[in-house]
């Protein structure tokens, strides 16, 4: 029996575990797949970090002089 005839057998019995798959497949092809295209859009975007004292100010709530 080629693959595809095994695999329709399988949806036609079992649509419910069949759309689990389908769902879970999805769900880990875009983390893998549209995370590093998006990285690689914004890597010309790259934010300066802040200093540190600028920091440490904004956590406590205190003006470093």
């Amino acid at each position: 029996m080629p693959v595809m005839e095994k695999l329709k057998m399988f949806v036609v019995q079992e649509p419910v575990v069949a759309a689990s798959c389908a769902i879970a497949g999805f769900g880990l092809f875009l983390p893998a797949v549209v995370r590093p295209i998006l990285d690689s859009l914004e890597s010309s975007k790259q934010v300066p970090q802040p200093a540190l004292k600028d920091v440490v100010a904004g956590v406590t709530g205190k003006k470093q002089g």
